[in-house]
């Protein structure tokens, strides 16, 4: 771990899941019963994997957070406390489970992914209450839709610096925040859901300006391997921030690398571009997909952000 960065907070407010992860030659279909190569368990949840991206980059990050009063919740603290993160707001619930996921990876990088909320569905606007001037005071504040709308909406609100939102997992029915959210990053079938066509490199500029109507300040499309797309309010161009091609051994948790990278990088230097920013994270998000698992492959004090990115206006 590097020292932290003298900067303002990061909070997440999201998800803590332990992950059940097995490996196997392909995904299987439907009805179908496959012989795996490996099983592991690990760390995971959206809000958390985003937490601990920040992190291990040096970011100033507290995770707002509901685990179960099982062996795993218990766990799940000792280890965020462990790589720098302020588990102060980190709560045990009691008679409930910590989320899980059950996770299947391909050999050649795909995922499937089943979860179970568990204490995840009890983060509630009393949690926001109760750390109301950290959430108030946040210079970003992170959610994703692994835990309930409400209690998002409601830190949103009060927030006054960048809000950050990953809608993920995909769900139509967030119109009511994205007035509130500074920067909305979402991926392409994500993305899709919302505009509701199929959104592709052809028509991402038709689809970035439908969600920017809906009221966010900046929309970034993750692409995968294409990089990302973004737009703003201010700057109405459409950029598209190149990434390097590699060939990928788990992309599981790889957007939620994007997302944690991105909100560290925005505190670093708020007067790099943001195509320069953007591209950093494309960078975290590259490495992560190279090695297995979800925070254990979130790489540490990396140079990305000093790098120079590819970029075109489309």
């Amino acid at each position: 771990m590097q020292p932290e960065l003298k900067q303002q907070k990061i909070v997440v407010l999201g998800s803590c899941s332990v992950d059940f992860t097995t490996f196997c030659p392909r995904l299987p279909m439907p009805g179908e019963t496959l012989h795996g190569t490996k099983f592991m368990t690990s760390y995971g949840g959206k809000g958390a994997n985003q937490c601990v991206a920040a992190a291990k980059l040096g970011g100033n990050t507290v995770m707002i957070s509901r685990v179960g009063d099982d062996q795993w919740g218990k766990q799940y603290k000792e280890h965020l406390s462990s790589l720098g993160v302020d588990v102060s707001h980190t709560h045990v619930t009691q008679n409930v489970t910590t989320g899980i996921a059950q996770i299947s990876v391909a050999e050649n990088g795909e995922n499937q992914i089943v979860i179970v909320a568990g204490a995840n569905n009890c983060l509630s606007k009393s949690d926001v209450d109760l750390a109301k001037d950290l959430v108030k005071n946040a210079g970003v504040l992170i959610a994703q839709l692994e835990t309930p709308f409400e209690t998002t909406l409601e830190a949103f609100k009060l927030n006054t610096g960048i809000k950050l939102l990953n809608a993920a997992p995909a769900r139509t029915d967030i119109e009511a925040i994205l007035p509130y959210c500074t920067i909305l990053c979402v991926n392409e079938p994500e993305a899709s859901l919302i505009v509701g066509f199929n959104v592709e490199i052809p028509n991402v500029k038709i689809a970035l300006k439908k969600i920017l109507e809906k009221g966010c300040d900046t929309v970034i499309i993750t692409l995968g391997d294409k990089g990302a797309v973004y737009s703003s309010i201010n700057s109405p161009d459409c950029v598209h921030v190149f990434c390097e091609k590699v060939i990928p051994k788990d992309t599981t948790g790889a957007g939620d690398a994007f997302v944690g990278a991105l909100a560290t990088f925005l505190m670093r230097d708020k007067n790099k571009p943001l195509h320069q920013v953007v591209g950093a994270a494309c960078k975290i998000a590259t490495l992560s997909v190279m090695k297995e698992g979800t925070q254990t492959s979130y790489p540490e004090n990396h140079s990305s952000f000093d790098e120079e990115y590819s970029f075109v206006i489309l």
